[in-house]
């Protein structure tokens, strides 16, 4: 399957390219592709919203890794943005810390094609299994 041409239109709408890596131990790695429309300063400089997006899919791609059969709502969210964000392509690597019976902790980064941190987030996310 082709993840890309399948993807939900929530993840096409916030410039998912692809997912680069998973692991059963909850990893994962996503790549992003920012577009114009997303930043400001004279296009320049990504929102922190789409930011955001981006590391929270990416820990949602995580827990994926570590269960098909789970999904991620997530309970709380923190973001360090620590340098900007240009227009380009980024990626986005997730981890799960901590696997409880019902709440996950995670952590994620978002690094440029040079490899520097842009942003870092961590998580604590409800663990929803089907019924």
């Amino acid at each position: 399957m082709d993840i890309r041409k399948d993807a939900h239109p929530l993840l096409q709408a916030i410039g998912f390219d692809r997912l680069l890596h998973s692991d059963p131990q909850g990893v994962a790695r996503v790549r992003f592709a920012p577009r114009p429309e997303f930043a400001h300063t004279d296009g320049t400089i990504v929102q922190g919203g789409f930011i955001t997006a981006w590391l929270d899919n990416a820990m949602a791609f995580a827990v994926a890794a570590r269960d098909a059969g789970v999904r991620l709502a997530s309970l709380e969210l923190k973001v360090s943005f620590l340098e900007r964000v240009g227009v380009a392509p980024v990626e986005a690597e997730a981890r799960v810390l901590r696997w409880g019976g019902s709440v996950a902790f995670l952590e994620a980064q978002l690094t440029n094609a040079q490899g520097e941190v842009l942003a870092r987030a961590s998580s604590t996310g409800k663990l929803l299994r089907p019924r």
